[in-house]
């Protein structure tokens, strides 16, 4: 399963990517997580239906400094495999 999100609020400047990046990996979901040019986060989250709605659940909220507003799904079921989860610049 693979889904892309869009979130938004204060997700910049409060270790989202890092604090996204180590839930990832506690949670075993694979994928990407980087900022965008507006101050929103983007991530990739790839991983089985369980892992793929815990990550989703945690992105709601974000690490504690955040503040998230909104949780955008834009797209999901696509191909692309990832081994890891990384922080992309």
């Amino acid at each position: 399963m693979n889904k892309k999100y869009k979130i938004l609020g204060k997700v910049q400047g409060v270790f989202f990517r890092k604090s996204t990046q180590e839930k990832a990996q506690e949670i075993g979901v694979k994928g990407w997580v980087k900022n965008e040019p507006d101050g929103s986060v983007l991530t990739v989250i790839q991983g089985n239906e369980e892992q793929v709605k815990a990550m989703e659940k945690w992105l709601k909220h974000g690490p504690p400094q955040a503040e998230v507003t909104a949780l955008l799904l834009l797209s999901e079921g696509y191909d692309l495999k990832h081994d890891t989860f990384e922080i992309k610049r």
